[in-house]
């Protein structure tokens, strides 16, 4: 997202919430203020939420440099990554699908309580994949935060796309109805008391890859993430650019945690893991 758009701070109104499953809630934007909205090159579209901390109230309509040059930065607005599950241009609505623990975080919590007529102000879209067309086969692995965007990838896929997916959830109670136009379903695997990703990192490698001509898309906690990158590069020799892969979180990271060393840290990952160059004759 460029520093222009990013700034720019959108707004939308809750017409409609929807309990999908035990652990996640679907909120559906509408309103005037989703005019000139633009998402559907990607299948990562995202939007990131502002929250503002209790207490706080900003000059309307917000505006992010005027808020945080007149405010100290923990009364700034708290931001959350959510993937655009679907965006109906027609109707102009925004659907976004939200993962609940509780009373556990920010959004979750707020998806589970909020009303229809709520005001939400965000920022974005941003993006950056889609499968590839001219992709022998395409791989995608990732948890409940991954959820969404592999289910919007899924539907997206072109006609004959042999497709791996799989998706890693609680339990069968939090599995939904996913599937490629070709009727292709992914692969759940249930969690239950075993540590996040886990049976994600045996899925993939266990998997028999039928060629490597692969387009992938790998995310979800930054744990498991870096253990399926280093397979999918240095033991499977994926390109860099076949392969969309990041930490949408990190165990014991707050996500204002996480986002302060993310980049860095994906870079350490990267540099770590990054293919040796072939000895020149």
């Amino acid at each position: 997202m460029a520093e222009g758009r990013a700034r720019t701070v959108g707004t939308a109104v809750v017409v409609h919430t929807e309990r999908l499953t035990p652990h996640m809630v679907r909120i559906v934007l509408g309103g005037a203020g989703l005019a000139g909205f633009g998402a559907g090159e990607f299948t990562d579209h995202y939007v990131k939420l502002l929250f503002a901390p209790d207490g706080v109230t900003y000059t309307v309509p917000w505006d992010l440099n005027q808020i945080r040059s007149a405010h100290p930065s923990e009364e700034w607005p708290r931001q959350r990554a959510y993937t655009v599950r679907c965006w109906d241009p027609t109707h102009r609505e925004l659907t976004l699908d939200f993962v609940v623990h509780g009373d556990e975080g920010l959004a979750g919590p707020w998806a589970a309580r909020v009303q229809p007529g709520e005001l939400v102000r965000f920022l974005g879209p941003g993006g950056a994949y889609a499968p590839a067309e001219d992709a022998g086969w395409h791989l995608l692995a990732g948890d409940e935060s991954a959820l969404p965007a592999i289910a919007a990838t899924m539907e997206r896929m072109p006609a004959g796309a042999v497709v791996h997916a799989f998706i890693e959830v609680d339990g069968p109670d939090d599995e939904q109805k996913v599937a490629t136009p070709d009727g292709v379903a992914p692969i759940w695997l249930h969690r239950g008391n075993r540590p996040v990703g886990e049976a994600l990192i045996e899925a993939v490698t266990a998997l028999r890859f039928p060629s490597a001509d692969v387009h992938a898309f790998v995310h979800g906690e930054a744990g498991f993430v870096k253990e399926l990158r280093r397979h999918l590069r240095v033991e499977r020799g994926i390109p860099r650019e076949r392969l969309s892969i990041s930490g949408y979180w990190r165990l014991g990271e707050t996500d204002e945690g996480w986002r302060a060393i993310k980049r860095d840290w994906n870079a350490k990952v990267e540099a770590e893991q990054e293919l040796p160059t072939p000895a020149t004759v």
